[in-house]
């Protein structure tokens, strides 16, 4: 087997057995070339079927002196799912990385913001301009529904349901759920949707996408970046923020006001608990709180 047909075949078993999304089979493959760059360069010629423990290694020993420990440890744990997926589908017996650890690194906490950080940055928001009250609705809901930048220019009108007080969200992996969506956040996206999206010349293929560009063509992860970025350099805000910066934000300040870690998880959309479980890691002020609340030896 050739190292172009047993990445094709991983990047499928990614798409169809594991259903991630592209973003994330991008990824994995681009660790994958890493390895091939570094065979070519050295001139070492094996197959993924023949590649030895020591040749992974020797990879390791470089990839070390080009990125941190953080990015090395990323991709030898992209490398370890390519091999092992090789040997589940039994093309080898061993995975040549089964000794190889990766460094180890602390667990980064995520950026927050305080709700006055979020109402300065909604508050600069010229509302005078059409798209004023557009980008007022992105901020409101990234922050009220905790939404990855993708689930937000991906949302749709069809998965509103204002009415039953959700939003239907498709995440990674095209994995649906639905997220509660409080009334003033319905308000502010009904006052774009209804005042300023209808004058809009929308495109035929984006006639159900929610957010859209001046051209009625649906927004781009890179236009959300610009439009917050824009806002902290209004309001002088001294810190590096995204998109991501208000979904961390809302698990944060849903755990510190005493909300369930797996209600969090459910409306963040984590497959596993502990990814959810670094939020217990930004502030433990409340813990103490809920102790003295709950326990019954208080």
């Amino acid at each position: 087997m050739k190292w172009q047909q047993a990445l094709f075949d991983y990047k499928m078993y990614l798409k169809i057995e594991r259903g991630l999304s592209q973003n994330s089979i991008d990824s994995y493959a681009l660790d994958v070339n890493k390895l091939l760059t570094y065979l070519e360069n050295q001139k070492i010629q094996v197959s993924p079927l023949t590649i030895t423990a020591e040749i992974v290694q020797q990879f390791v020993y470089e990839i070390a002196k080009q990125v941190n420990a953080r990015s090395q440890s990323r991709i030898i744990s992209g490398l370890r799912s390519f091999f092992n997926y090789l040997v589940f589908e039994d093309y080898i017996k061993t995975n040549p990385l089964e000794l190889i650890e990766a460094p180890k690194i602390g667990r980064k906490l995520p950026d927050t913001l305080s709700e006055k950080d979020i109402n300065a940055l909604i508050s600069a928001i010229d509302l005078s301009k059409p798209q004023g009250e557009r980008n007022r609705a992105i901020l409101e809901t990234l922050y009220s529904c905790g939404l990855r930048v993708s689930e937000l220019v991906g949302l749709k009108i069809s998965d509103l349901f204002f009415d039953e007080g959700f939003i239907k969200v498709t995440g990674k992996g095209d994995k649906q759920r639905f997220v509660p969506i409080v009334p003033e956040t319905q308000k502010i996206i009904n006052i774009y949707k209804n005042q300023v999206r209808v004058h809009t010349p929308i495109k035929e293929e984006f006639q159900d996408i929610l957010f859209l560009n001046r051209r009625g063509k649906q927004l781009t992860r890179a236009m959300i970046f610009t439009i917050i970025k824009q806002l902290a350099v209004k309001i002088d805000l001294n810190k590096n923020i995204s998109p991501h910066t208000f979904r961390h934000s809302f698990a944060t300040h849903l755990l510190e006001n005493g909300a369930d870690l797996r209600a969090i998880q459910l409306m963040l959309g984590h497959e596993s608990i502990t990814t959810t479980e670094i939020y217990m890691h930004v502030d433990k002020s409340h813990l103490k709180e809920i102790m003295n609340t709950f326990h019954p030896r208080k």
